[in-house]
């Protein structure tokens, strides 16, 4: 995830100094878990202390007075874990750019526009055409001394190549290579493009096998087993923002063991169309960006964490920050399937950046109210629950994607155009609106018999993507003939249809990719609109682009029409109900989104009493009221377990070293310096006596108590201490 390196650079002549100050106390680590994480160029300091089980340090480099080693102790005499993330297509690399890793100058290796330009990710740090050259160099000169430092679980971030890019004397080089012919300009034809994009796909996949190999080999040396993982932009977003990165592929690969999605507001305020309008969707468009990594790696079986951030790379105020953060927040909860998390990247930046108010051109650190807000959030996810419960709504709908979705964005060729990924959310949308938790599904995972499990209609278009080879038709027809359900949409009329690919070769001569898909299924289209059985399943055709069902309004009736009846009568799945919101439960939590444009402006209500997580004073709440447009995250008191003992139901900060006796509950709390912590604690009865001190032993003089006997739980609010606070309750 993007972070400004001027930013980092000023950050860190400030902490080196800090840190010459600093003693770091020997603290005997908390339980080894892998459960939640954060990303930092930091070493510790107060203000950063996020509490989460890792602290994964970015970058392998030494600054002025703070080794990369430094760095790492730090956090693990603070009790982390600590991982290590550096980017795979950028990162601080200049003596590799520069000549002074092997005596050469490598900026040949940047990626480079039609007009000649370096794309740059920062000062002398281009993103990177990764060469043999530039693959040795991420093996010897970053992963052995990461490992050397014993971390054992590495992470590779953000494998990108911009389709803009591949004019290089590198890409050029690699294209012979790859081809065995002559470098194509990709903005001659749609052909070049597509095997420009293709080769782009091909060259990552190719250096992330390569390190995660090497980095499994070198730990193995070492006595240590290493993991890697991907932390990586979603499929959608990739696809939208016009970057070729390996994405699904890489879940099979043996190297890989996981991925973080790094979905934000950043990624998912991206204006898209819907019923003709261009606009901000962040909830939904986040909603289909976690599901498409879920998509991509629970066959697998990787491990997933999710990301969300409380700001974003663009300068926005914190009002913005908040509202979007609740939105991305929920729409990750609603993943029941899902329960790790990196619950924030860059905290030097969230804690100790100022930004902008609302409505003046000021600008603060981030509030008191947010952050106290945030940390009860980010707390929460440390003790959020894996279920089998399911999100709210019709399931088994799923809509079929690829990693070519990104190999014909950019540039325009014959007229084609697919304005802001509308041919995608053609298809998600219209039901997402509905209240359809829509599915996606990845035609690289077809191979896994789980992929299609549960799912009762397929939908699939190749107006913006192709298959990439035979076996994943030969899969769905499979699945369409034992009685699945496929609705198809398409004119496949766009100039990608023709790419000279694996339908067209070998023996094969189908104009179009569903040409050859409608052979295997044994039915021969005549007109626009059909139905067809095959075998014990259905198939619909629709020759209509999606993007025509959002981007004009009213247009997705006819799609919406179809669905239904696929759903009801062909799949037999029941009602296909319609709503305007989302709700799941875990455990104790009640999550709800309630969207607006949709079919109707209903609110949702939750039935109390439940606490409000995302009101910084912890509201207890007889009902809660959901308006369009809004989420809601509520600790519900009807489904606590045992309601005499004694637990933290919710905080601004981590809890360790319960101790429960018969009449007394204590704790540690833990959290970043100059924060304000929230709490509320569940009790038997109203405390006789509340005690509070710091890591010294000294009482706290500024506390906020208040009882209150109907929920029997008494809230604290007091100055948080990543030293510790000690709490003792009595009654």
């Amino acid at each position: 995830m993007r972070l400004c390196r001027g930013f980092i650079k000023i950050y860190f002549s400030a902490v080196s100094l800090l840190l010459q100050s600093i003693s770091f106390a020997q603290v005997t680590p908390i339980a080894p878990k892998e459960k939640t994480a954060f990303q930092t160029s930091s070493p510790w300091i107060p203000e950063i202390d996020v509490r989460s089980d890792i602290a994964i340090v970015y970058g392998a480099g030494d600054r002025p007075g703070l080794s990369f080693e430094q760095r790492v102790k730090s956090w693990r005499d603070r009790g982390y874990q600590t991982n290590f993330m550096t980017g795979i297509a950028w990162g601080g690399y200049e003596n590799y750019f520069l000549g002074t890793w092997d005596g050469k100058n490598h900026f040949s290796d940047g990626q480079v526009t039609r007009n000649g330009d370096t794309i740059w990710h920062g000062h002398n740090v281009p993103y990177i055409v990764p060469s043999a050259s530039f693959i040795e160099y991420m093996k010897t000169a970053v992963i052995k001394k990461v490992i050397d430092a014993g971390i054992t679980s590495i992470f590779l971030e953000e494998p990108e190549f911009w389709a803009r890019a591949g004019y290089s004397a590198g890409f050029k080089a690699e294209w012979q290579k790859y081809y065995g012919s002559p470098w194509k300009p990709q903005h001659e034809s749609a052909e070049n493009t597509y095997l420009s994009n293709k080769l782009k796909y091909h060259l990552y996949y190719n250096a992330i096998k390569e390190v995660s190999a090497y980095a499994k080999q070198y730990g193995k040396r070492k006595g240590l087993n290493v993991k890697v993982f991907i932390p990586t932009h979603s499929l959608v977003n990739y696809s939208s923002w016009q970057i070729v990165s390996p994405e699904a592929s890489l879940a099979s690969l043996p190297g890989i063991d996981g991925y973080i999605a790094q979905v934000w507001t950043g990624t998912s305020r991206e204006p898209i169309f819907y019923n003709g309008k261009v606009k901000e969707r962040v909830f939904e468009n986040a909603f289909l960006e976690y599901g498409s990594m879920v998509s991509m790696t629970a066959p697998t079986k990787r491990k997933l964490f999710f990301l969300t951030d409380p700001i974003e790379d663009r300068q926005k105020d914190w009002q913005d920050y908040k509202q979007n953060y609740q939105a991305t927040f929920t729409a990750k909860l609603l993943y029941p399937m899902v329960a790790d998390y990196e619950v924030m990247p860059w905290p030097e930046r969230i804690y100790t950046h100022p930004y902008k108010i609302a409505g003046t051109n000021q600008s603060t650190l981030i509030p008191r109210p947010y952050s106290t807000q945030m940390q009860i959030m980010v707390n929460a996810l440390n003790n959020m629950p894996l279920t089998k419960n399911k999100i709210s709504g019709s399931g088994g709908i799923g809509v079929l994607m690829c990693n070519s979705l990104m190999f014909q964005r950019f540039p325009t060729h014959n007229g084609f155009e697919d304005p802001r990924f509308s041919n995608f959310y053609g298809q998600t949308f219209p039901l997402l609106k509905a209240g359809v938790p829509v599915e996606t599904v990845h035609l690289e995972n077809l191979a896994y018999p789980e992929t299609l499990k549960g799912i009762k209609v397929l939908i699939l278009s190749y107006s913006n993507m192709k298959p990439m080879n035979a076996d994943m038709h030969r899969y769905l027809a499979e699945w369409v003939k034992k009685g699945g359900v496929l609705v198809y949409c398409g004119r496949d009329n766009d100039p990608y249809q023709n790419v000279t690919e694996w339908w067209n070769t070998n023996g094969n001569h189908f104009k179009t990719p569903a040409e050859q898909l409608f052979q295997l299924l044994n039915i021969q289209p005549v007109s626009d609109d059909q139905k067809f059985s095959t075998g014990k399943g259905t198939v619909y055709l629709l020759r209509k682009n999606p993007k025509e069902f959002v981007m004009e309004e009213g247009g997705s009736y006819r799609f919406t029409s179809i669905i239904r009846e696929a759903f009801e009568k062909d799949a037999k799945a029941g009602k296909l109900v319609y709503k305007n919101n989302f709700y799941l439960q875990r455990g104790a939590y009640d999550i709800v989104s309630v969207m607006e444009e949709s079919i109707s402006n209903e609110p949702f209500v939750v039935k109390g009493p439940v606490i409000d997580l995302f009101d910084p004073q912890l509201p207890l709440l007889d009902k809660k009221t959901v308006q369009p447009g809004q989420q809601a995250f509520l600790y519900n008191l009807t489904r606590v377990a045992d309601k005499k003992h004694p637990s933290v139901l919710a905080s601004a900060s981590r809890i360790y070293d319960e101790l429960v006796k018969n009449n007394s509950y204590s704790f540690i709390s833990k959290s970043p310096a100059k924060t304000t912590n929230s709490m509320r604690v569940l009790l038997p009865a109203a405390p006789k006596a509340i005690m509070l001190s710091d890591h010294t032993g000294a009482a706290l003089k500024e506390v906020t108590k208040t009882w209150d006997a109907g929920s029997q739980t008494l809230y604290l609010s007091f100055e948080n201490n990543p030293e510790g606070t000690t709490i003792k309750l009595s009654w």
